[in-house]
């Protein structure tokens, strides 16, 4: 599909059933403004699957003039860390998107145990001796219906004195649970009176020491909504099933009501978004870090020099289906080499380096003869300029364009054949220098002085162009090579931790390369072309002022290697 895609632009996405049903209400008059939410857990960093959820809830917010909160859902104390907090508000921001107001669950444990006493008033609701194996055996099967606990019975005099005993800390952690009494034959499993409550002595990052008891997910996450007076609660498919005691609870207090929608959520090839795998690749030293520019995280994918444009745009691209799929990676990639050859500067650089000496240059091949060459910073940004290059007898290409037999539908540099050097000169082959072991160390030319630019006033015609650096001027710097970080497509097909037989060996490799002298002062951050090769982005970690790590964003496509495959 994305292939037959311009290369200059990505057509705007169609509508969709979410936007059609925000119109519908809207026009009906059931909803004055439009409010959204993006309400993580922060209990990790966010993930590529994130950035889709997010683009969704910011954007509808904007397209309809409405608002959108971010709402950090802390109710699990385990888990949970301001770091993480803090995380994904740079992340959020880091897309490009600001909220509105932002909130936290916890604000709201005041209010949601009033609701609590109020539901166990009103006998909808009772404290549960049971321990959690037990509530999960007796819950049923989806063709058996669940147990009645031998507690559901209690009065609700009984129940809301444990309830406020419970809060006051009078019973030991797992002794007691809270559940909603509903239906435990009911068809769907979450409507088998869900625990509402679980006793946990641990302190919260936000409130401290003063509550031991906390609310489930279930229970916070429809009334946070409510209490907030989001109007579209959109969410992923796994939360389809959980629609309907989002609804129960709010009927069953008499608040009000905000229309869940679900949508599929983002899965793209050779990428995981389980929260318990990519720990098991940080933990297990698989990875470096939840950083790591192989990881899906979205700090992953900024260190790795995913510009946030191109992220949203492949987000709004895929629009928003009811069925899980899977997108391909050359999807994303082509979203990615879209925005950055607009706006990515060009530069030469040599990653496997093999000299080129020029026996007839002024004064000898070693000498201190240089011209300086001009060469276009960006030929997608006419107003980028140019820049001027050092061009000596002696240079360093790539190893690979130069093969001393090469088979018939190699163009590059060969005994006897001429090629051009970017923005340089023609140069002609006229033999090679060979160490003991009978590899080539140095191929040795002649150049045409005539030919400067890269074009002869003779009008004779070269079939290949490559890239070159000046051996005295070149810059060393420390370049990451990344492929995928695991060999399957689909890596979560393996279950049981044996994804981690699927991880890719060759998934990064560090070399040396030889770059023109400009990117000595390659800035942190900055997103170069490195002509010929891929796109690049200098890591705002690891370099240091005048020793650049360059990470390999995306590579360009290479019409000889998909020939040759």
């Amino acid at each position: 599909m994305f292939a037959a895609m311009s290369e200059r632009s990505a057509p705007e996405p169609a509508t969709d059933f979410i936007r059609e049903r925000i119109r519908a209400d809207l026009q009906s008059g059931k909803v004055r403004q439009v409010v959204t939410r993006f309400p993580p857990e922060p209990n990790g960093y966010l993930h590529i699957g994130h950035a889709k959820a997010i683009t969704l809830s910011f954007s509808i917010a904007q397209e309809f003039g409405g608002r959108c909160h971010l709402r950090m859902d802390d109710t699990n104390p385990e888990a949970e860390d301001q770091e993480f907090v803090d995380a994904i508000m740079a992340d959020v921001r880091w897309l490009g998107f600001q909220w509105d107001a932002m909130f936290y669950a916890a604000d709201y444990f005041g209010q949601l145990y009033e609701w609590a006493e109020r539901l166990v008033e009103k006998g909808l609701a009772y404290v549960d001796d049971q321990d959690a194996e037990t509530i999960s055996k007796t819950r049923g099967t989806l063709t058996a219906p669940g147990t009645d606990s031998p507690f559901r019975s209690r009065s609700p005099q009984q129940n809301l004195a444990l309830l406020r005993g419970m809060r006051d800390g009078e019973f030991a952690d797992g002794t007691k649970v809270l559940r909603a009494k509903i239906d435990m034959a009911h068809a769907n499993l979450n409507l088998r009176d869900p625990v509402m409550y679980r006793i946990r002595r641990m302190p919260h990052q936000r409130t401290g020491d003063k509550w031991c008891i906390y609310p489930m997910y279930d229970w916070a996450h429809g009334q946070s909504d409510s209490i907030e007076g989001i109007t579209h609660s959109l969410c992923t498919l796994e939360f389809e099933h959980h629609r309907p005691l989002y609804d129960w609870f709010c009927d069953a207090l008499g608040i009000y009501k905000p229309q869940q929608i679900e949508f599929a959520r983002l899965n793209v090839e050779y990428m995981l978004t389980s929260k318990r795998k990519l720990l098991q690749l940080v933990e297990g030293g698989h990875v470096d870090g939840w950083d790591d520019p192989r990881m899906p995280t979205l700090r992953g994918l900024r260190r790795r020099g995913y510009p946030p444009q191109a992220l949203v745009a492949f987000c709004k691209h895929v629009g928003i289906a009811k069925v899980n799929g899977t997108h391909e990676i050359g999807l994303l990639e082509f979203f990615v080499r879209d925005h950055l050859n607009k706006s990515a500067a060009r530069r030469m650089a040599v990653l496997d380096p093999l000299k080129l000496v020029i026996e007839n240059w002024p004064g000898g091949p070693g000498g201190d003869h240089v011209e300086l060459v001009e060469a276009q910073n960006n030929p997608e940004d006419p107003a980028a300029g140019s820049r001027q290059v050092p061009f000596r007898g002696e240079l360093w290409i790539e190893r690979e364009d130069f093969l001393e037999q090469p088979p018939k539908d190699f163009f590059r540099l060969a005994p006897g054949r001429e090629v051009r050097l970017r923005y340089g000169f023609f140069v002609k082959c006229t033999g090679v220098d060979k160490d003991a072991a009978g590899n080539v160390v140095a191929v040795r030319c002649t150049y045409d002085p005539a030919t400067r630019g890269g074009n002869a006033p003779d009008g004779r015609k070269v079939k290949a162009t490559i890239h070159w650096v000046a051996c005295r001027d070149a810059v060393t710097a420390t370049v990451r090579l990344y492929e995928h970080l695991f060999t399957d497509p689909d890596p979560a097909r393996a279950d049981g931790g044996d994804f981690l037989a699927l991880l890719n060996p060759h998934s990064r490799r560090e070399t040396q390369a030889r770059c023109e002298p400009s990117l000595a002062a390659a800035a942190p951050g900055t997103h170069y072309q490195f002509e010929r090769l891929a796109y690049f982005y200098v890591d705002h970690r690891d370099s240091r002022p005048g020793a650049p790590v360059f990470h390999r964003t995306v590579a360009l496509k290479d019409a000889y290697k998909k020939a040759r495959s």
